[in-house]
């Protein structure tokens, strides 16, 4: 997040960069905070990366379709504009479920009409990127991550004329 406030910076928007997230946390428990967290910031732009910790935990992907749908829905609600940031599992989840799990960001994008960014961790393809738990990612990986973010971000983000 402090990149990101840092590229707006650089850019001359007057942005501010709120970092609702929750570490763990699950798309129900996103879904269950959105109204709170919009009250509270209210946004021009949310990106929702949630769904991670849904996969990981193998829970039915239908259900995190449906508190992402909730995310959105109610963020667009808000007046904001959405970049979903997708996710993908490691292949020992079993071919259908990791193919239903990437597919659930791109379904959810398509039907909502919003920006997607495929996946977050696109680019990261060298161990030492990672922690040792082997998902996440290290401090110096995070340049790439804002990258891949901002390809779809920064279309959004009005900078005032100089």
């Amino acid at each position: 997040m402090a990149l990101l406030g840092e590229r707006l910076k650089q850019r001359g928007s007057d942005y501010t960069v709120v970092n609702a997230s929750i570490s763990g946390e699950t798309s129900a428990g996103g879904a269950a905070r959105i109204g709170k967290a919009l009250a509270a910031s209210k946004p021009s732009v949310v990106i929702v990366e949630l769904g991670a910790n849904d996969g990981l935990r193998g829970l039915p992907v239908e259900q995190m379709k449906s508190n992402l749908t909730k995310v959105i829905q109610a963020s667009k609600r808000a007046g904001a504009r959405v970049v979903l940031v997708g996710m993908q599992l490691p292949p020992n989840y079993g071919v259908p479920y990791v193919n239903e799990f990437r597919a659930a960001y791109r379904d959810v994008a398509r039907d909502e009409r919003i920006a997607l960014v495929p996946f977050l961790l696109e680019g990261l393809d060298k161990r030492e990127q990672f922690q040792a738990d082997n998902l996440h990612p290290v401090a110096a990986a995070q340049p790439i991550l804002l990258e891949n973010v901002w390809r779809k971000l920064g279309a959004m983000v009005v900078v005032p004329a100089k």
